[in-house]
């Protein structure tokens, strides 16, 4: 049987993750929580761990030790397989680089959560579609897009299955500031309108200063962020 969290359960907790590589500490004991709704930055100079810790989050590595939960289920105990499963169905990631699959139409790409979920999806990437703008482009290949296009097919995609979660990894870094504007803006206002909680990992003040709060990733360790 799967644990529950003692608490009422939050989209997003972490408790005391401590990791490193060959010897090397990386995290240092980081505790963060996000509800349903709400939108958290995590700001920090390159080499803080910043991208260490969101793959603990999102479950695509383990922790050496701490715990990752996601809407009140602990998930770093379980398989990689296992993992992967629930990622499918509860966690959304947006990515700096748009990934998108060039051999599907913009539609299909954004359905692939579904599909490897076990859902259909294609309603709810047309609406997804519709809501980010692009619902002309849906027959259209990546490769017709823009880069500002693109990121939005990616937020439309992280969005696919409802998840609890959204774990954006610098997802305007390579943006335009005129196009990052925009897709932060879109990223965030459709995961508070689904109610997921979002953590977004960023180095432009100004898309941290949109979120609800702003935390501070420094040498492994984490507080709350000032001046922002």
């Amino acid at each position: 049987m799967t644990a529950s969290s003692p608490h009422s359960p939050a989209a997003l907790l972490a408790r005391d993750l401590r990791h490193g590589f060959a010897g090397s500490d990386v995290l240092h004991g980081v505790s963060l929580e996000v509800r349903s709704g709400e939108v958290v930055a995590v700001t920090g100079p390159s080499g803080s761990g910043k991208s260490t810790l969101l793959h603990l989050l999102g479950g695509l590595d383990t922790p050496q030790s701490g715990e990752v939960w996601w809407a009140g289920e602990r998930v770093d105990t379980l398989s990689t397989q296992a993992r992967a499963g629930r990622r499918a169905g509860r966690v959304g990631l947006v990515f700096q680089h748009h990934y998108l699959l060039e051999d599907l139409t913009v539609a299909q790409n954004v359905q692939v959560p579904a599909l490897l979920a076990g859902q259909d999806g294609a309603a709810r990437a047309h609406d997804l579609l519709a809501r980010v703008g692009l619902a002309e482009r849906g027959r259209d290949l990546p490769g017709v897009l823009s880069g500002g296009e693109r990121q939005r097919v990616a937020v439309a995609r992280a969005l696919a299955t409802r998840p609890a979660v959204v774990l954006a990894d610098e997802p305007t870094g390579s943006l335009d500031r005129a196009n990052a504007e925009r897709v932060a803006a879109l990223l965030l206002d459709l995961a508070r309108q689904e109610g997921a909680g979002v953590l977004l990992v960023t180095h432009d003040d100004r898309v941290a200063a949109r979120a609800d709060r702003a935390l501070h990733l420094l040498d492994g360790r984490i507080g709350e962020a000032v001046g922002l």
